[in-house]
Parts: C-alpha cells; structure tokens; sequence
C-alpha cells in the first residue's frame, strides 16, 4: 500500500521510500529512539501505555506528539523483528496496542481538523483514511497469527513498509500545514484532545472504523471489549 500524493502541499526533511529490510540493515534514520534521538531502546509496556495518556511527554504540541509516536512504532517495529518466542510476542501485542490508539486519536481529532482547516483537506484526509484502513486489514490478519509463524515476518514486513510510508505521508501533507497554520494555543489544544482520546481507545484495530463518527459511534464499546481482553490476558500471566 503506496501513500498517495495530494498535490503540492510542501515536503518534509525525509521524504525517502521506506525500507522492509530486517533492523540490521536499516537506513540510520529509521530507527528513532524513545527519547527521540537515535539507534535506543526500543519503549517497554511502561513507556507504550504512557503513549496513550501523554504523560511521557514534555512537548504540549500535537505535530510534536503525534511524530515522537511515529518513531516510537519505528522502535517497536525494529523490537519485533529481532525478538522471537514471548519476546516477540509481547513486542507485537505493544505494537498492535500503539497502532491502535494512535490511529484512532487522529481519526478523531487531527483529520476532522486538517479537513475543515487545511485547504484541499477533504483530499488529504480521505486519502489517510484509505490508507488506514488498509493498515487496519493487513495489522488484523498479524493480530491472528502465531508471531512463530513463517508467513508472520513477511507480512510484518509488509506492514511497517505501510505504516511509515503512511507516517511520512501524515507528517508531509497534515503535520506540515498544521505547522503553518494553527496557532500555538490550537496546537497545544489538539495534543490534549490526541491524548484523551488515545486514553480511551480500542486497542486492537477495527478495520471499517476510520472516520471520528464511526469511532464516536464503535469505538466506546470496541474500548471496553479490548481494554477488559488485555486485562484478562495480563491476569492470566500472557502478553497484553
């Protein structure tokens, strides 16, 4: 799944094509630390759930929030492809958790924003939500498979590719114009509706619910089922 380009709305640093080779032989760039430097440790369970609230996060401004999440997925990518047995699936339950309630805060929050505010919105959102669900479809398919199995990897793979080539695409078309746009005072604003809505988010992906209508109307029920899942499995010693 290619990310689609919506006319010229300006270029970011690092436009380049993703890379689905194994962490080892990733360009330097791909790989962001938790504390936004490079080549660190990937984000614990700890640092993943601080994801959702924001309380890990000095910065008040919702393109600063909203990019440090996109390194912290490049990390947790990178953790599950070098880990294997329960390593690996605790790394893609924390993944699948990120995944889950970072893209629906900015289903809710950030495109009904850039959609009434950007100009040529209603193009850019429609074209990351596409991208979304695709992610959503392909991220639920990994979600049933034993992460041991031969085709989990390829398909990983095949994800991350996705996920940063839609990353790169939110940070070129919406961060950027955000970043012109908004006022410090709205930015800051943004981040605290990204965070309350990261903190009662589904945590697994519900592919078809990628609008903040279809989240408003899904996504409180969706919250319960999951969150109320993670605890039953944390209770029974597995992976969240």
């Amino acid at each position: 799944m290619n990310a689609r380009p919506t006319g010229d709305h300006g270029d970011t640093p690092d436009d380049r094509a993703p890379n689905d080779r194994a962490a080892a032989n990733r360009a330097p760039d791909d790989r962001v630390d938790a504390a936004g430097g490079g080549g660190g440790s990937p984000l614990d369970e700890r640092d993943s759930r601080r994801a959702e609230s924001g309380s890990a996060f000095a910065e008040d401004d919702v393109v600063a929030l909203l990019t440090r999440q996109h390194g912290d997925i490049r990390n947790l990518f990178d953790e599950v492809e070098r880990t294997n047995g329960d390593g690996r699936r605790d790394a893609f339950r924390r993944l699948v958790r990120l995944l889950a309630v970072h893209e629906t805060a900015e289903e809710e929050v950030v495109h009904p924003y850039v959609r009434r505010s950007v100009e040529g919105g209603e193009r850019i959102v429609a074209d990351r939500l596409e991208e979304e669900r695709e992610s959503k479809e392909a991220l639920s398919r990994l979600d049933g498979m034993d992460p041991e199995d031969d085709e989990f990897l390829p398909g990983l793979l095949r994800l991350r590719m996705a996920v940063m080539e839609h990353a790169r695409a939110e940070e070129r078309y919406e961060f950027t114009h955000l970043r012109r746009s908004a006022e410090s005072r709205e930015l800051i604003r943004l981040a605290k509706e990204v965070r309350a809505a990261e903190a009662t988010a589904p945590t697994r992906p519900h592919p078809g619910v990628e609008s903040a209508a279809g989240n408003l109307a899904v996504g409180p029920m969706a919250a319960v089922t999951d969150r109320t899942r993670d605890a039953v499995r944390r209770a029974m010693g597995r992976d969240g």
